[in-house]
């Protein structure tokens, strides 16, 4: 968000927390880090009432901490909880795509296929754009869109966007085989056989479930008594 605006508090609130939320997963403020109103507001260009609803929102969704007399600060996800979002993905993804088979449109089904088709081309070429949104995101949520369940994509992006900040992917576990696991998910979806779209996507998450690596591994406290 750029632009003065002299504290403009007609900036939705929804704005602020998307730009403190991006900048939070970018690890443009790591995770045990402060946030002051004044700095966010500053940053952002407004007055410190949105930025004091939007850290209300993002500490509802588990991106930041708010302590009585500390103030609000980067969460710290500890290993149990990170390890809690892969299992929620494991059982909400398949059930999107099994969902999807049900309840999709040809318009849904046209999207999610020329995504992998863009997928495997870029794949293969080895291309990107820099700033853009990748195309497992856009397949990711034109899937969970056409599970017909608003409720369900809702989730399902929060989920994403967090472990998007928990995880590192390894890029090559995920990237030529990952767009071969699309097309079988959308081959079932396009002929409306669930239970087939079901398994496609449990056995993707599965299997890229071991290509994920924590960003920021929970600080060692150290021993009492000090060095010896």
């Amino acid at each position: 968000m750029n632009g003065k605006g002299d504290g403009d508090v007609r900036v939705p609130v929804r704005s602020v927390c998307r730009a403190i939320r991006d900048d939070i997963v970018a690890g443009f403020h790591p995770p045990g880090s402060r946030l002051t109103e004044e700095s966010l507001a500053r940053r952002h260009g407004v007055s410190r009432v949105p930025v004091r609803e939007a850290l209300r929102t993002l500490e509802s969704e588990g991106f930041v901490t708010v302590r009585r007399h500390a103030g609000a600060s980067v969460a710290e996800p500890s290993e149990h909880e990170a390890a809690d979002l892969l299992e929620m993905r494991a059982l909400l993804e398949p059930l999107a795509a099994a969902r999807a088979a049900r309840r999709r449109t040809e318009a849904h089904l046209r999207v999610l296929r020329g995504l992998v088709a863009l997928g495997r081309e870029r794949t293969a070429a080895r291309d990107g754009v820099p700033g853009a949104a990748p195309p497992e995101e856009w397949f990711h949520d034109t899937l969970a869109q056409a599970s017909g369940s608003p409720s369900l994509a809702r989730v399902l992006t929060g989920l994403r966007r967090k472990i998007s900040w928990v995880f590192t992917v390894d890029g090559q576990v995920a990237a030529a085989h990952s767009w071969e696991e699309y097309g079988a998910i959308v081959d079932a979806v396009a002929r409306r056989d669930a239970e087939r779209a079901r398994r496609a996507a449990a056995g993707h998450v599965e299997r890229t479930a071991g290509a994920h690596r924590l960003r920021h591994p929970p600080r060692t406290a150290a021993p009492r008594g000090g060095a010896r």
